[in-house]
Formats: structure tokens, C-alpha cells, sequence
């Protein structure tokens, strides 16, 4: 499941729980790479108490922050299937639902944007045939129908950080943008 502030202005999209990680572990990032990554850049701009999460009983506490993910379950490969997708899909609904004070949407890799999206359409803020859907790519910004903004990221996995294709720096950027949009919004 999710987890997180339920009065969180800034909600988290990631893919889907790591096998090693949120599987093991019971929480979302927890106990993976991915979450290493995540939490630091938490505790650096005061979304938590902590920069890292090791285990689901560290005492973890986010700050006007929720995370969750597009599917529930770890897909084998880390490719969920469309029918995963789908099927998870009214579990994402559900929570965007229930976070009535949301500001800001974080989408981390190019699943999980897509799967954002899907429930948005889903929820039906993208009905009309004019819609142009949004393009995904690291530190895009979109403000989406429902007057949130949208910034995606590339996700923090492994493949993405040893080869560079995000660097701390870019990840940074992001969660400043986060920080910007929060201070103009209120």
C-alpha cells in the first residue's frame, strides 16, 4: 500500500514495489536502491525526518508527503504487464481520491506517468478529443485539469543512476521545483 501524510500536498507516483525492496519490506522504497535515492532527496528538502528507510519499523516520518505507485505488486522484470496496470488502477484512483489537498504530482519514470495519466482520464479530466496528452521527460512541468501540477522524473532506479541518466544534481531539480510550486501555491 501506499503510505505517507493523508494531508500531504505533494504525492509520489513510482512503478511499481521492488522485489528486494517494498516486497520485502512491506512500504514503498523501502530497503532498495531506488529508496535510497528517494529518501535522501526526502530528508534533504524537509519532506522527511529521515534520508533513508532500511526497514518498514525505522521510524520513518514524511512530511506533507504521500508515496505510492501505479501497480501493487512486483512485476516480474520490473515491466507490469497492461493488464497489471489496469488492474492496479483503481487503487491509485482510490488514493488520489482520498489526498484532497494535493498540489503537486511526482511521477517517477515513464510507467508511472503513464499510469498517472490513465487515472486521470479515468477520473475523467481528459475526455475531450482535442486533449493533447502530455509528454513525459525528466523535470517536464504540466499543469493538469484538476489545477495540480504534474513534474515527472526519471525514476531513481539503479539503471538510471549508475549510467548517469540522473544524476543527484537533475533529481535535486526536481524536488526544488516541488519546493517552488508549494511557495507559490500557498
Amino acid at each position: 500500500p501506499g503510505f505517507g501524510d493523508p494531508s500531504a500536498q505533494v504525492l509520489i507516483v513510482g512503478l511499481a514495489p521492488a522485489a528486494h525492496g517494498a516486497n520485502r519490506t512491506g512500504r514503498m522504497f523501502t530497503g532498495d536502491k531506488s529508496g535510497v535515492w528517494l529518501f535522501s532527496a526526502l530528508g534533504r528538502f524537509g519532506f522527511s525526518n529521515s534520508k533513508e528507510s532500511l526497514q518498514r519499523d525505522d521510524d520513518l516520518k514524511l512530511r506533507n508527503v504521500y508515496i505510492t505507485s501505479v501497480v501493487h505488486c512486483a512485476p516480474p522484470k520490473n515491466k507490469p504487464s497492461i493488464e497489471e496496470i489496469d488492474t492496479c488502477n483503481m487503487y491509485l484512483q482510490e488514493e488520489m481520491e482520498s489526498l484532497t489537498n494535493l498540489k503537486v504530482v511526482v511521477t517517477l519514470g515513464k510507467i508511472a506517468f503513464d499510469g498517472y495519466y490513465k487515472s486521470l482520464t479515468a477520473m475523467g479530466y481528459f475526455s475531450g478529443r482535442d486533449t493533447i496528452k502530455p509528454r513525459f521527460g525528466h523535470g517536464s512541468s504540466f499543469r493538469i485539469p484538476d489545477g495540480k501540477t504534474l513534474i515527472s522524473s526519471f525514476h531513481p532506479s539503479q539503471q538510471n543512476t549508475q549510467t548517469g541518466k540522473l544524476t543527484t544534481e537533475m533529481f535535486d531539480d526536481v524536488f526544488l521545483r516541488v519546493r517552488q510550486v508549494l511557495n507559490t501555491d500557498t
